[in-house]
C-alpha cells in the first residue's frame, strides 16, 4: 500500500499521508514517496491548487515515526532529517498555492508540513504544536526558521522552548492557523476557500505567491524589481487577453494557464 495518495480533480491535487495506523507519522519510506509526488506536482498543469491532509480522523501527522526512529543508528537519523527538510522546502518552493487541512493531530514533522504550506485550515478538535523539545531533540525540519517568521521572535519560542500543544482555536489566535471549522465541514470550508482561488488567472496566482515569497526575503527595492519581473511575465499569456475580451464582453474568463 502507498504511504502517500495523489488524486487531481477539477485542478486541485489532493495529497493524502496515508500511514493511519501510524498516525500518518513519517518514515523514510513515506518522505521518499512524498518528495517524488511533490516533484511530480511541481510542473503538472493540471494541478492549480495542493491540498495536503492525512487519512482517518486521528491525525494530519504526528511527525517521525519513533517506532522506525529507535531502530536508526545516528547516521540514518542524519539522513531522516536531511531529507524531511528537503521534501518541506520543495513544498514551501511549490509554484502553486498549498493548503494543509488539519483534521486533527499535527505534532513535530507534522505541524513543520503544515507550516510549509502558504495556508492552514483546522478542525476544531485538532490539537497541534512543536514538540520536539519534549523529547530532547529541536524541531529539524524548518520549524525554528518558518514559525517566527509566521508569528514573531517571542511567540515561537515560547511555542517551542515549552514545547506546548495548541488547540486550533489557540493556533489561530497565534495566527498559524488561517480557518477552524467543525470536522465535517472542514473540506468543504477549504474547497470553499480553493476555489475562490481557483477562479483567478493561474499563471498571475503562481507569480503573485513568487513575488510575495521571494520579496519578503529581500529589500524592498529588490523586491519592487521581483514584482516587476513577475509582472511582465503575465503580458503575453493568453490568460490576460482573455481577462480583458471578458471584461469588454461580461462575462466571466475561462482562463487556461497560458
Amino acid at each position: 500500500m502507498s504511504t502517500i495518495n495523489l488524486e487531481i480533480n477539477n485542478y486541485i491535487a489532493f495529497v493524502t499521508l496515508n500511514r493511519p495506523e501510524s498516525l500518518n507519522a513519517f518514515n523514510y519510506e513515506m518522505l521518499c514517496e512524498l518528495s517524488h509526488t511533490v516533484e511530480l506536482l511541481k510542473t503538472n498543469p493540471e494541478a492549480r491548487i495542493v491540498i495536503f491532509q492525512g487519512a482517518g480522523e486521528k491525525a494530519f501527522s504526528v511527525g517521525a515515526d519513533l517506532k522506525e526512529r529507535r531502530t536508526l543508528t545516528e547516521q540514518e537519523v542524519r539522513r531522516n532529517v536531511q531529507k524531511i527538510g528537503e521534501v518541506f522546502l520543495a513544498i514551501e518552493k511549490l509554484p502553486q498555492p498549498t493548503i494543509a487541512v488539519i483534521n486533527g493531530h499535527a505534532f513535530g514533522g507534522g505541524m513543520e508540513l503544515a507550516l510549509a504550506c502558504d495556508f492552514r485550515f483546522a478542525a476544531k478538535e485538532a490539537l497541534m504544536g512543536l514538540t520536539e523539545t519534549s523529547l530532547a531533540i529541536i524541531p529539524g525540519a524548518g520549524g525554528t526558521q518558518r514559525l517566527p517568521r509566521l508569528i514573531g521572535e517571542t511567540k515561537a519560542l515560547e511555542l517551542i522552548l515549552t514545547a506546548k500543544r495548541l488547540t486550533a482555536r489557540d493556533a489561530a489566535e497565534y495566527g498559524i492557523v488561517s480557518t477552524v471549522a467543525e470536522r465535517e465541514h472542514l473540506l468543504e470550508t477549504t474547497l470553499t476557500f480553493a476555489h475562490l482561488i481557483l477562479a483567478n488567472g493561474p499563471m498571475a496566482v503562481q507569480q503573485a505567491k513568487f513575488a510575495i515569497k521571494t520579496g519578503l526575503n529581500v529589500d524592498l527595492q529588490t523586491g519592487l524589481e521581483i514584482e516587476r519581473k513577475a509582472y511582465e511575465i503575465t503580458i503575453p499569456t493568453e490568460d490576460r487577453v482573455e481577462a480583458l475580451e471578458a471584461f469588454n464582453e461580461k462575462r466571466k474568463p475561462d482562463f487556461k494557464g497560458k
